[in-house]
């Protein structure tokens, strides 16, 4: 199979899909690679490098013109899409449930659009699971820095000192995301508290932090006592190919200290806050009510040499996997490859963001 790693052009987005020992092995298996030029870079993997592993470093045109499967760290872009040919594999990440007017191209040009958001196998998502890590660490990191009072926080340090009270993380979800940031959080000091819908995963953090991080059933009433006391409240739910759910309406932000920060982990899938929206590296953070939020939709994309080299091995194996067997029979037989299918031949397959498009064509 051909096979094109295209370069990202989501602002800052210094990640790429692949790395030099990919596509070695790729090559190995029989595969042609082209690798888009400058596509390593903000990783610190020069264009040679590439070449040195058996790829074609092509310019743009070329690499959609002639690869079968395109891989890629995040959705493509306009100045990506009128590239795009029909029937066309593509595997990144799509998160195509708020993001209407993708998925309609997609289905339109016929694109077999496989996510790494949706891949499952024995209940995780290893695909997504590796971000999700970087950008549960990074959040307590984002929401301590825009706490400087210069920056519009309330200019309470968050890891406090010897008399003085630290900060309070509030973090809604469990996962990993939400487990990454309450390691962090409660490693630099911040009194934490976990939010979640189901007991078990409360229990898993439990006993992950030996009781230093409190947990509480998420619903309406602890939520808003839960946030009126937060400092930074971290977004960290997901909805698997849906829209993640709206939890703190636009009323809520009243019941919020001034100054209090919010990062929206879950903005790729829409936001869990009513008044996110997508926003980048460039301008990361605006202000609603006093309240800082900080939305940037490729978290992950800020540390590339590891979120690059993090992802490309978890990866592989399915690009491998897909290249060997084709989009069909590797849907037959496997499973997490079958998770990964979104939409193929004009049809949205995956039943959640099926949902979605159905409640997003219903709303209009």
């Amino acid at each position: 199979m051909r096979i094109g790693v295209a370069c990202e052009m989501k602002i800052q987005e210094y990640r790429v899909a692949m790395t030099p020992p990919g596509v070695r092995q790729l090559c190995q298996d029989g595969h042609q690679v082209f690798v888009e030029q400058g596509a390593g870079l903000g990783s610190g993997i020069a264009d040679d490098e590439y070449q040195q592993a058996g790829a074609e470093v092509v310019d743009r045109v070329t690499l959609f013109g002639e690869s079968e499967l395109v891989v890629k760290v995040k959705e493509p872009l306009p100045s990506e899409q009128d590239l795009l040919r029909t029937e066309q594999i593509l595997f990144t990440y799509l998160h195509l449930a708020p993001n209407r007017p993708l998925t309609e191209l997609l289905l339109k040009r016929k694109i077999t659009a496989f996510a790494y958001e949706t891949l499952e196998s024995d209940g995780q998502k290893p695909l997504l699971e590796p971000m999700s890590e970087i950008a549960g660490r990074m959040a307590p990191l984002i929401g301590s820095f825009y706490l400087q009072r210069h920056l519009g926080g309330n200019g309470l340090l968050p890891c406090g000192v010897p008399g003085v009270q630290p900060a309070r993380a509030v973090i809604l979800g469990a996962g990993t995301v939400g487990a990454g940031a309450a390691r962090i959080a409660s490693g630099i000091g911040m009194e934490t508290v976990v939010l979640n819908r189901g007991i078990k995963r409360l229990r898993d953090i439990d006993r992950l932090f030996n009781g230093a991080v409190r947990g509480r059933i998420l619903d309406y009433d602890s939520l808003r006592e839960e946030i009126a006391a937060a400092d930074i409240v971290i977004g960290a739910l997901y909805a698997t190919g849906s829209r993640t759910p709206v939890v703190i309406t636009r009323a809520m932000l009243a019941g919020m200290k001034p100054g209090s920060v919010i990062v929206d982990v879950s903005i790729d899938q829409g936001g869990c806050v009513e008044t996110s929206r997508p926003t980048t590296h460039n301008e990361p953070v605006y202000s609603v009510n006093g309240v800082s939020h900080y939305c940037v939709a490729n978290m992950p994309g800020a540390y590339p040499r590891t979120s690059t080299q993090a992802l490309a091995d978890s990866t592989l194996p399915y690009i491998r996997q897909l290249a060997r067997l084709g989009a069909d029979e590797a849907v037959r037989v496997s499973p997490e490859l079958a998770s990964a299918l979104n939409l193929r031949g004009g049809i949205i397959i995956h039943q959640g963001l099926a949902a979605s498009f159905m409640e997003s064509v219903s709303a209009t």
